[in-house]
């Protein structure tokens, strides 16, 4: 099987394209011969990123320099490609920040990782999703989200929060779609395992980790198996893993655990069990 839009011609943008699972989706999208859009905002970057992706394209490589928290930008960004090419086939709501946070301290940090992680996801489908319907070809809204957003582990609410959101956003904006008469545009949810990227604060690859470029690769495999859920394994934790946190996680409401009993000490050994449960 493959994706309807991953058509030579298609024309694919990605915000945080300039680095990390950005950068690999749009080198995986331009060796299909798709017309790739990278946005981010670090210039030096995007030099580096376009250098990389003309060795390999086969259409048009553009790069456009754009704060996708700014929804008047955003509506710049899909009216230049709209202009150049006549439209977006694939939009990857790919960026996203870290940081630190507390539930119990008013930071900065809540505001910014809610406008780039949430509603730069939100922001960039309503502009972009319009014109994407009306095109009246394959299409699809690819929006990045996390495990943290799934589990929700305690030490960074804010981001949790964004990432919990945005699955929330892009599960209802998949019933829309396939309930839109005429819509051609699928919805999925990227939820990456553990990766080196520049949110890693390492010099060196940690052992369990993937590359960008082996999520990128599982991420179009999963597309083209036709996955909503694209839940990426890493090197240390696997799907059966991944299932199983996920479960215990949605037990809490239904066993009227307490929050987050997977690191309340009353409950580890009961949390352990499960997970090395064979059942």
């Amino acid at each position: 099987m493959k994706h309807l839009a991953f058509t030579s011609g298609s024309v694919a943008v990605v915000t945080g394209g300039a680095s990390g699972i950005g950068l690999a989706s749009a080198m995986q999208f331009a060796s299909m011969e798709l017309n790739i859009v990278i946005v981010d905002l670090e210039e030096d970057k995007l030099a580096s990123a376009e250098k990389k992706l003309c060795e390999v394209a086969k259409a048009e490589v553009v790069t456009v320099s754009a704060d996708i928290s700014d929804p008047n930008q955003l509506e710049t960004l899909e009216k230049q490609v709209f202009e150049q090419f006549g439209g977006t086939d694939i939009l990857m709501n790919n960026a996203g920040i870290g940081g630190s946070s507390s539930c119990l301290e008013p930071s900065d940090a809540w505001r910014s990782m809610l406008d780039v992680n949430l509603w730069g996801a939100i922001h960039g489908t309503q502009v972009f999703a319009p014109r994407m319907i009306a095109r009246e070809r394959p299409g699809a809204i690819v929006n990045t989200g996390s495990k943290q957003g799934i589990t929700t582990p305690p030490g960074n609410p804010a981001y949790n929060v964004s990432k919990a959101a945005l699955k929330t956003f892009t599960e209802a904006l998949a019933h829309e779609l396939r309930n839109l008469e005429g819509s051609k545009i699928t919805a999925h949810l990227l939820i990456p395992g553990f990766v080196y990227t520049g949110m890693i604060k390492s010099a060196k690859k940690p052992m369990s980790a993937w590359t960008s470029e082996q999520t990128a690769k599982f991420f179009i495999e999963s597309m083209n198996k036709g996955d909503f859920y694209i839940l990426c394994p890493d090197n240390s934790v696997t799907r059966e893993l991944d299932e199983k946190r996920i479960a215990w996680s949605a037990g809490d409401i239904i066993e009227n655990r307490p929050a987050l009993s997977r690191w309340h000490p009353d409950y580890s050994d009961a949390f352990n069990l499960f997970v090395n449960s064979k059942n």
